[in-house]
């Protein structure tokens, strides 16, 4: 079994549409709320990286819509990681409701890059620790 972090979100006004429908775009925020929590239960943080000189941008993102997630409805950010080769980290996410219904799936891919440079570096080198808390954590889910 796969370990997830849990991210409980209740949508705001302002991320909805003219539909009261969470707008597409802002399922994005919500998968950057689910991975932030992901790392900081494994231990680390995105200060940390930054402060250490790295960024780890999103070089792809996918989601799939299944099930309209509405102002004033309560929802569960499942999140755990697909990928972890040293070089790419995926991290995969599924939005429920507090009906239990999947809204969304997707998953979004990063790479470690220099912060003056923004030229890649492997993650296992940059963040040696962080990349073997994953590999414990991907062990975890076989």
């Amino acid at each position: 079994m796969a370990h997830k972090t849990f991210t409980t979100i209740k949508p705001q006004y302002a991320d909805t549409d003219m539909m009261g429908v969470v707008y597409h775009a802002n399922y994005l925020k919500y998968f950057e709320l689910g991975r932030t929590e992901f790392i900081e239960e494994a231990g680390f943080s995105y200060v940390e990286m930054e402060e250490a000189g790295y960024f780890a941008p999103v070089y792809d993102v996918h989601a799939t819509y299944k099930q309209a997630l509405r102002y004033g409805d309560n929802a569960t950010i499942s999140t755990w990681i697909t990928l972890n080769d040293g070089i790419k980290t995926v991290y995969t996410y599924e939005i429920h409701n507090q009906h239990g219904v999947l809204c969304i799936s997707g998953y979004t891919t990063h790479v470690i890059v220099k912060k003056d440079t923004f030229r890649p570096v492997p993650f296992k080198r940059a963040f040696p620790d962080w990349y073997q808390k994953y590999v414990q954590l991907m062990d975890q889910q076989s």
